[in-house]
């Protein structure tokens, strides 16, 4: 298992702003995972569902939704950073959201970030991350996402 970045204050996460902060554990996206995240969001196009269709389709396979990619951003900061000295920290968004290359089904992928920018916020901080998504053997990353944390004392 990644050993996460320990923030131990929030001072210490403002002084990491550029900080890169390592890989996350590879992560498989299989047909289950895929088939599940069609079910909660109702997007069961076939280039994600269907794989005897998906097999004469563009990409030879089923492939994983963009969201789905991006829903994994969860399992794989905490492997990545953890802030200490808090109440609590949300989820505040994203700015901005890529998806440079597909999700072949069976693809494992991990993540890394980078401490882009820690801004004062009432009661905490708000940290910008630049989360990339990459897959095992991949050429171009999958996923590339501002992602914004709020932290709260």
């Amino acid at each position: 298992m990644a050993e996460p970045r320990v923030f131990a204050t929030l001072d210490e996460l403002k002084s990491a702003v550029g900080e890169q902060l390592g890989h996350s554990d590879w992560l498989e996206v299989d047909q289950k995972r895929i088939d599940l995240f069609a079910e909660a969001t109702g997007d069961h196009q076939w280039i994600h569902v269907d794989p005897d269709k998906a097999a004469a389709g563009p990409f030879g396979t089923t492939i994983a939704h963009g969201y789905l990619t991006l829903s994994l951003l969860p399992v794989f900061v905490p492997q990545l950073m953890r802030v200490d000295g808090v109440r609590m920290g949300i989820n505040y968004g994203t700015n901005k959201v890529r998806f440079p290359s597909p999700v072949p089904v069976g693809s494992r992928l991990r993540a890394t970030a980078s401490v882009a920018e820690v801004t004062e916020v009432a009661g905490g901080v708000q940290l910008t991350a630049l989360v990339t998504v990459e897959r095992e053997g991949g050429d171009k990353p999958v996923c590339v996402a501002e992602s914004v944390s709020r932290f709260y004392l």
